[in-house]
C-alpha cells in the first residue's frame, strides 16, 4: 500500500524537479567562442581544396553550418570587422579606411560584445579581432568587461624570445631590425615611429626558420587564451570571448614544419593573371600593401611589368603561395589548441564557436595580390558557426558578414536589436536549402580612376564601388562625386559597371555588362542595385 499510495507523490516529485531543471536549462546561457582569422580567404578543407592541410577547422566545420557563399562588407581589415562587429555596413559606420575611428563618427553605436555585456555576458579578447587602427586604444573599450588583453611576454618562448618588430625571429632580420629601430631613435623619433622607419628598411615577405609556435605573436596569443578559457570555465557568468589570430596576414612567417606540409613545385599559380575583357580600369589596384615589403621592390624593375597589380616572377609567386598556405595550416594548429581546450574543459555543449577570415585575399588572379577590390577573391571570405543541438550542415545560401551579429543574439536566445543590417543565419543553419536573402552587397572605394598606390583607404574617396552577388552573378557598379548608397542617386555620378556570370566564367575573364546576350540580366541587377540604394537612403 506505501508503494501504491507514494508512487503518484514520487511521479510529482520528479515531475516538478525535471520542470525545474528544464526551466534552469532554459535559463542557462550559451556562451561564444568567436575566433577571427586575419586575411583568411576560403581555402580550407571543409571549402573543398584539395592542397590545404587544416584538420582542424575541418574538424569544426563536422559540427557547425559551411557557408560557402559567405561575403565581405569591404575587403579591407578595418572596415569590414566594424562592420561585422556592429552589424551595420561601412556607409553607416562611415569607417572605409584604416584610419577613422568607428567611435569617433558614431559614438553610440553598439558592438556584438558590448550588446552581449548588457546581457550578463562576460566579454573578452585577445589578439586581432577589432582593427585596432579604427578603434580606441583599449581596442573599443565599451565591447568589453575586462580590460582588452595584451600578449604577456611569458607565453612566448624563452629561447627566442619576442619576435622583431613584431613579426621575425630569423637572426638576421633581427639584427638589422635593431640596427634600424636604434637608427631612427638617435634620429629622435619615437619608438613606433622608429619601428616604423625599420619596417621601410628591413620587412621580408616570408620567413620559415625551425621554431616552435609560440616563437610568433599567433602562438603565445593562443596559450594565453587558453588560460582564459580555464578561468572563465571556473565562473558562473556565460563568457563572449574574442579571440584574434593574425596570420595568413603579410609576412608569411610560420614555424618550418608548417612549410614542410606542402612542396614548392605544387603551389597553384593563379590561372587567370590579366584583367577581364571590357574591364573597368578603377576595378583595379597597384598592390601598394605588398610593395611596401622590402624584397618586392627588386623584383619589378624588369620591363614586362602590367600597368595594373603588380608583376611578380614565377619563383617569387610559388614562394608567395607556398608561405601563405604554410600560415594558414599554422593558424589551423592554433585553432585546434582553442578548440581542444573548450572540449576538455566541457564547454563545447554550451557554446556557440563563430569562426570568420575577414575578407579574401589576391594570390595573383587579375595580376593582383592582397585585397582591396570587389572581385570575387577579395569579397569572398569563410565563415563557420556551430552551435548546440544544431546538426551540421554546408549551405550555398548568400551570408554576409552584418548576419553576423543578429545570428549570435538569435543563438544565443537574445533579442535581436531592430536596427542591424544584416539579419539571422540561424534558419539556413536548421535548413541548408533556406534562403535568407537574395543576395550579398560589397563595397570599395577609390580615390580616382587610376588603379590605385595607396593601401591606407580613402576617407576622402570620390568614387565608390558597390558589387551585389548572387548564387550565379556580380553586378558591380562605380559611382564617382562622393556617392555613398545613404545619399540620393544620380545616374549622372555612374563612371563604370562590371558583370560576371560565374556559371561561365569563374575566372573573371570577360566583364559582360554590355554584352547583349546579358542584357536583360544587367537591367534586372542594376534594378535590384538601385533598390538596394533606396533601402539605403531611406533608413
Amino acid at each position: 500500500m506505501k508503494n501504491k499510495i507514494g508512487s503518484p507523490l514520487v511521479f510529482l516529485l520528479l515531475f516538478l524537479l525535471n520542470g525545474n531543471m528544464s526551466n534552469a536549462q532554459k535559463e542557462q546561457k550559451l556562451n561564444v567562442l568567436f575566433i577571427a582569422i586575419d586575411d583568411l580567404k576560403p581555402i580550407l578543407g571543409c571549402y573543398g581544396d584539395s592542397i590545404i592541410k587544416t584538420p582542424n577547422i575541418d574538424k569544426l566545420a563536422k559540427r557547425g553550418t559551411v557557408f560557402l557563399s559567405n561575403y565581405c562588407q569591404q575587403a579591407v581589415c578595418g572596415p569590414t570587422r566594424a562592420s561585422l562587429m556592429t552589424g551595420k555596413r561601412p556607409d553607416h559606420t562611415k569607417v572605409w579606411d584604416l584610419k577613422t575611428k568607428m567611435r569617433d563618427i558614431n559614438p553610440n553605436i553598439v558592438s556584438i560584445p558590448q550588446y552581449f555585456s548588457t546581457k550578463g555576458y562576460s566579454t573578452q579578447g585577445i589578439g586581432k579581432v577589432y582593427d585596432p587602427r579604427c578603434v580606441d586604444k583599449e581596442i573599443d573599450g565599451p565591447s568589453w568587461t575586462v580590460p582588452y588583453y595584451k600578449t604577456d611576454s611569458k607565453y612566448y618562448d624563452a629561447r627566442w624570445g619576442e619576435p622583431a618588430l613584431g613579426r621575425y625571429q630569423l637572426l638576421e632580420t633581427k639584427q638589422l631590425a635593431d640596427q634600424f629601430v636604434k637608427e631612427g631613435l638617435s634620429q629622435g623619433m619615437k619608438k613606433n615611429e622608429a619601428n616604423e622607419y625599420a619596417l621601410k628598411k628591413i620587412r621580408p615577405t616570408t620567413e620559415c626558420i625551425d621554431v616552435p609556435d609560440n616563437a610568433y605573436n599567433d602562438g603565445a596569443n593562443i596559450l594565453q587564451a587558453k588560460d582564459i578559457l580555464i578561468e572563465l570555465s571556473e565562473q558562473k557568468n556565460p563568457f563572449f570571448f574574442a579571440v584574434g589570430i593574425a596570420k595568413p596576414h603579410l609576412p608569411f612567417v610560420a614555424p618550418k614544419k608548417y612549410w614542410d606540409l606542402y612542396q614548392r613545385n605544387e603551389m597553384p599559380l593563379a590561372e587567370y593573371q590579366e584583367k577581364p575583357a571590357d574591364a573597368v580600369d578603377v576595378a583595379f589596384h597597384n598592390a601598394g600593401e605588398i610593395r611596401a615589403y622590402s624584397d618586392i621592390a627588386p623584383l619589378t624593375a624588369f620591363s614586362d611589368t602590367k600597368n595594373f597589380g603588380v608583376t611578380l616572377p614565377v619563383d617569387k609567386q610559388k614562394e608567395l603561395i607556398h608561405g601563405y598556405y604554410a600560415a594558414i595550416s599554422y593558424t589551423d594548429a592554433q585553432v585546434g589548441i582553442l578548440l581542444n581546450t573548450l572540449d576538455s574543459l566541457g564547454l563545447s555543449k554550451n557554446t556557440i564557436i563563430v569562426l570568420w577570415g575577414d575578407h579574401g585575399w589576391h594570390l595573383g588572379d587579375h595580376n593582383l595580390w592582397c585585397k582591396h577590390t570587389n572581385f570575387e577573391q577579395a569579397t569572398h571570405a569563410p565563415l563557420i558557426i556551430s552551435s548546440p543541438k544544431i546538426k551540421q550542415n554546408t549551405t550555398r545560401s548568400q551570408s554576409e558578414f552584418v548576419d553576423v551579429f543578429p545570428t549570435l543574439c538569435d543563438l544565443a536566445g537574445l533579442e535581436i536589436p531592430a536596427d542591424l543590417d544584416g539579419v539571422s543565419l540561424k534558419p539556413v543553419m536548421k535548413n541548408a536549402n533556406t534562403a535568407v536573402k537574395a543576395f550579398s552587397v560589397s563595397q570599395y572605394p577609390r580615390s580616382g580612376g587610376d588603379p590605385e598606390t595607396e593601401r591606407l583607404g580613402y576617407a576622402g574617396a570620390k568614387v565608390m564601388g558597390y558589387s551585389i552577388r548572387n548564387n550565379q552573378y556580380r553586378y558591380t557598379i562605380w559611382m564617382k562625386n562622393s556617392f555613398r548608397s545613404t545619399n540620393a542617386f544620380s545616374a549622372d555620378a555612374i563612371m563604370g559597371e562590371e558583370l560576371y556570370d560565374y556559371s561561365v566564367d569563374p575566372l573573371e575573364k570577360k566583364n559582360v555588362v554590355h554584352d547583349k546576350n546579358y542584357s536583360s540580366t544587367s537591367i534586372e541587377l542594376k534594378s535590384k542595385m538601385l533598390d538596394y540604394f533606396k533601402s539605403q537612403e531611406e533608413k
